[in-house]
């Protein structure tokens, strides 16, 4: 998604400044767009990782919470989880003493199993930050280059007309 955001985004500002007839202004303006908008995406996609995690860390305290405030409950929580599967309370009852036995495993359970959440990894938020903001990036450069190529931005504007809608294409279709 980033790639073409990259794409749109500098296209947009170069297909403007193309009219003032100087390849040079247009290198120069959506350069610096692309490193700001890669920035801009990348901490995004930084922050979003972070939410994540933020996320999961809240919920795993309310968890530890409810388990201590109403632990009848989060029992009736496990047993219904197991009740659509044919088995009732007398069943899972093993489950329950195990798990109370333990705040640890019975918090993980109810995360895993209650709630379906993961404690996503802490390199995900920058390995999401590094992917975007490269992704937009390398999407950026290709409305750019014919401008690079030809100081008539007239020309080149049509020519990043032509790579820009092709690269959406093909973007497109592989996706």
């Amino acid at each position: 998604v980033r790639l073409s955001d990259g794409l749109t985004v500098p296209f947009a500002l170069a297909a403007g400044l193309a009219s003032l007839g100087n390849s040079k202004i247009v290198v120069t303006a959506g350069v610096a767009e692309i490193v700001a908008g890669a920035i801009s995406m990348g901490l995004g996609g930084y922050l979003a990782g972070k939410s994540e995690i933020e996320h999961y860390d809240s919920e795993r305290d309310r968890e530890f919470a409810e388990i201590s405030a109403m632990p009848e409950r989060e029992e009736q929580e496990i047993v219904d989880i197991f009740t659509p599967y044919g088995l009732d309370r007398k069943a899972v009852q093993p489950l329950l003493s195990v798990l109370k036995d333990d705040p640890e495993k019975w918090v993980d359970f109810m995360m895993r199993f209650e709630l379906s959440l993961e404690r996503p990894n802490a390199s995900r938020s920058w390995i999401s930050a590094i992917t975007i903001g490269f992704s937009y990036l390398m999407g950026g450069t290709v409305p750019l280059v014919p401008y690079t190529l030809d100081e008539h931005a007239e020309r080149a504007f049509v020519v990043s007309v032509i790579a820009t809608l092709t690269v959406l294409l093909i973007f497109g279709y592989i996706k």
